[in-house]
């Protein structure tokens, strides 16, 4: 899915420093199904559509620890 910069509102993480993360655009969600994703340092480059639940269910597996490494 490739998606126009112009026409969404990308959230970056508070967490970003250096600038080089994802940034998705949750807005899309209620009218789409999908929550845009992309790459931070390339804005202009292609999207990838995840399914909302899904996007949901990788939040609430952050925010749980469930991919913490150490």
């Amino acid at each position: 899915m490739t998606t126009e910069s112009t026409t969404q509102q990308w959230v970056k993480s508070s967490y970003s420093n250096s600038g080089s993360c994802v940034e998705w655009a949750p807005r899309t969600a209620s009218t789409t199904g999908t929550v845009p994703v992309r790459d931070s340092k390339n804005p202009n480059g292609p999207a990838l559509g995840v399914p909302a639940a899904a996007f949901s269910a990788f939040v609430a597996g952050i925010k749980a620890g469930e991919f913490d490494t150490a």
